[in-house]
């Protein structure tokens, strides 16, 4: 575990936040090894904090001792270097049984994905992310999508839990973020709450989100092309306009469309992606399925498309 507080250490980050995928051998079982190297390679490539077995890393497909063994793992691989951020969810009871786990295994913070089939009201919200806050020493980012989705004054409410350091957005309403961030903002409760663009392929809308002042952000494709997602990164910080449009236009919009072609795809085309590029993680686990042919070949090139924009966007700045 490392020494610095997660909110310092995830405030300003070095590069993308990583969200590993899962590795499974041929019979199925959770390959440690392949997951050690896939993170390691991840971490040597820039990434600035790991979020393992949370939505990418198919959480929901892992029996609690894989979850454990993996979060172990992530720690081991990450050598210290970068914090390890594990995912917890379910019920209030589960949830706080991962969370112990990803103590245990050495993990930095929690990701906390929404309660498991029920759509619960705000007093519900705030009940079980306040127990699942206090069952640990951990510090946990509050993840907002589907049945998990908060007023403003409940954002202000989990605030004020010393504990609860963020909140990702998977949702997408603009307008629902902008006055959450305004309401904690006004509450003066605390300057140093972090919010996350959480959407899948989050750098399509990077430009939207910084519009209301949220510029961290996940990045799927990080695990399959870390040369892309790095650059795409340092052009939005260094404000290379161009870079960015030419991604956004050439490689990001065209994935997204892809994406939306299969159910599940946000993670199903991310592991085929890695696959893709030399390291075999295997397959989804059901109830996700793989992507067809057809569309593993379009992901092909569209990462081909991504390296030739990189390259021209290279030659154009050092002419």
């Amino acid at each position: 575990m490392t020494s610095a507080a997660l909110a310092v250490r995830l405030a300003a980050p070095s590069g993308p936040l990583f969200f590993p995928v899962t590795p499974f051998g041929p019979d199925g079982t959770v390959d440690l090894d392949t997951f050690r190297t896939h993170v390691r390679r991840g971490v040597d490539a820039g990434a600035a904090a790991v979020f393992a077995c949370c939505g990418t890393g198919e959480f929901h497909a892992l029996a609690p001792e894989e979850f454990e063994a993996c979060v172990a793992a992530a720690v081991e691989a990450a050598d210290g270097r970068v914090p390890v951020i594990a995912g917890a969810g379910y019920g209030t009871a589960l949830a706080v049984h991962y969370a112990r786990a990803a103590e245990r295994a050495g993990a930095d913070g929690l990701l906390a994905m929404p309660p498991y089939l029920v759509v619960a009201g705000q007093e519900g919200l705030l009940r079980h992310y306040t127990e699942l806050a206090g069952a640990t020493s951990l510090d946990i980012i509050v993840y907002q999508r589907d049945n998990a989705v908060f007023t403003p004054e409940t954002v202000v409410a989990l605030a004020r839990h010393p504990k609860v350091i963020g909140l990702k957005d998977g949702l997408g309403d603009l307008d629902l973020m902008q006055r959450t961030v305004s309401a904690v903002r006004a509450s003066g409760v605390r300057d140093d709450f972090l919010y996350f663009n959480g959407l899948p392929t989050a750098e399509l809308t990077v430009p939207a989100y910084r519009g209301i002042g949220i510029s961290l952000y996940s990045s799927a494709v990080f695990c399959f092309a870390p040369e892309i997602a790095q650059a795409f990164h340092t052009a939005v910080n260094t404000g290379d306009d161009a870079t960015v449009n030419a991604l956004l236009d050439g490689f990001y919009r065209p994935l997204v469309e892809l994406r939306n072609q299969g159910r599940g795809y946000a993670v199903a085309l991310v592991k085929a992606g890695v696959r893709l590029r030399g390291l075999d993680v295997g397959e989804v686990r059901p109830p996700l399925h793989e992507p067809t042919g057809e569309h593993l070949k379009r992901l092909a090139e569209l990462i081909e498309d991504a390296g030739a924009l990189l390259e021209a966007a290279s030659e154009e700045q050092g002419a």
